[in-house]
């Protein structure tokens, strides 16, 4: 926790102690910091969601690190490139659980209904492939069309 601050002027009797106030770029960085916390497994997808409500109304220093008091210190990033790794943390993490709920392995049971979103969703995924697949080798691309003899009556 971070220490409090004077404020005011304490000739005038207005010298009590007051907290600092936390920044946007403080806020962001406590999102990552769950963000990658939740991405290695160390508190659950639901957690950093309720972590995260905490951090947008967090007014104070103290609150963003009540927030993160449980877990281990977050380096503090200097590139955007390396703010996307704690959301590929996240979107493999999911896939894994998407992957384990479709197959019946999951941590939790899954409705009629979200198996039947992940199983269309990895339908389409391999229609998708399956369909650039064939374009690239059947011949549709810097060639055109000439030799599917479109056009010709």
């Amino acid at each position: 926790m971070t220490a409090p601050v004077s404020s005011g002027d304490p000739a005038n009797g207005e010298g009590h102690l007051r907290e600092i106030r936390c920044s946007d770029d403080e806020r962001e960085q406590t999102r990552l910091h769950l963000a990658e916390a939740a991405g290695e497994g160390r508190i659950t997808v639901d957690e950093a969601e309720a972590r995260l409500t905490q951090v947008a109304a967090a007014r104070f220093r103290s609150e963003l690190h009540d927030v993160t008091a449980d877990l281990p210190p977050h380096p503090t990033r200097t590139s955007n490139a390396a703010g996307w790794l704690p959301v590929l943390a996240l979107a493999r993490r999911q896939l894994g659980a998407d992957a384990a709920a479709l197959v019946g392995r999951g941590e939790k049971a899954v409705s009629a209904r979200r198996r039947l979103a992940l199983v269309i969703a990895a339908l389409t995924i391999v229609v998708v492939l399956a369909a650039l697949f064939v374009a690239a080798f059947h011949g549709i691309g810097e060639d055109g069309f000439e030799h599917h003899e479109f056009g010709r009556g």
